[in-house]
């Protein structure tokens, strides 16, 4: 009996012995704050610290840094202390689901993104757009067109005007061959361009007078105080039509992929039920 009385004595000593060390070790941390049972460490701010700081910068990071930081913990200390039970178990769980729905949510899409099949045929998106073109209304107007802007005193304007409206296969590779003599240009006009572009590009047109040149087809020449611009509008859609392919290319693509990604998910989630079924990871109790 004297022997089990040693033992345990001996048993105890060395887990208080333990347990001072551990204490010991966890303390070796610097502290910087404490709010309540809470503590800031300096560890927890070294990663956090912006470099190429001065040191009086680093110092009112660090001040502001505690501060936000006792701020935010005091708040919660209150939270916990005041909130009804019910309510923090509620966010308890909530917390808890969100925690585990990114963990799935990475790891599938990690998953998916190694399995998934990328590449789409065009005839299956021109296909899946003309099934539901309905459904890719514009919310903006679009504008197919190409400038010129040149010096006033630009030598044969005449011709490169000429050239600029017809725009026959030649013309466009003349045109190309001068393009170093403008002041800017843009002659790509088979792009479907949206109307904050267009005006961003050609500042001297006024968009309250759109009515009057953003038609098919329509040829202006605006000049400024350093040059004159050459603007032809191919093709105008308005808001509310229905989209072009080209342009609703890129969005019928992810809807494709993104319908992808849902059937393989499921087949994922499957196989992956049927594997721990199968090596006895998961059991359902009658």
């Amino acid at each position: 009996m004297s022997r089990l009385k040693n033992y345990i004595l001996s048993l105890s000593t060395i887990l208080i012995i333990a347990s001072c060390s551990y204490f010991q070790q966890t303390e070796t941390r610097e502290p910087l704050a404490r709010v309540n049972q809470s503590y800031l460490y300096k560890e927890d701010l070294v990663n956090l610290l912006p470099n190429n700081l001065t040191q009086e910068d680093s110092a009112l990071f660090v001040s502001n840094y505690i501060k936000n930081w006792a701020t935010d913990q005091l708040l919660l200390d209150q939270a916990k202390f005041n909130l009804p039970i019910e309510k923090q178990k509620e966010f308890d769980k909530m917390v808890k689901d969100y925690r585990s729905e990114l963990y799935t949510a990475a790891y599938k899409d990690l998953i998916l993104s190694k399995q998934i099949d990328t590449f789409i045929q065009e005839e299956k998106l021109l296909q899946y757009f003309n099934e539901n073109g309905n459904n890719f209304k514009l919310n903006q107007d679009l504008v197919k067109f190409r400038y010129i802007y040149l010096n006033k005193n630009y030598p044969n304007l005449e011709v490169i005007k000429t050239k600029f409206n017809r725009f026959n296969k030649e013309d466009k590779l003349d045109l190309e061959k001068e393009t170093l003599k403008f002041k800017a240009f843009s002659l790509n006009d088979s792009v479907w361009v949206t109307g904050k572009n267009f005006y961003k590009q050609l500042e001297i047109l006024n968009q309250d007078e759109s009515k009057e040149f953003l038609k098919d087809g329509k040829f202006l020449q605006q000049a400024d105080s350093l040059g004159v611009y050459l603007i032809k509008i191919e093709k105008v859609l308005f808001r509310n039509k229905n989209a072009p392919f080209e342009y609703a290319k890129p969005t019928v693509k992810q809807i494709i992929l993104n319908r992808r990604k849902i059937e393989l998910s499921k087949e994922f989630e499957k196989e992956i039920t049927k594997d721990a079924l199968k090596n006895n990871k998961f059991e359902i109790y009658n």
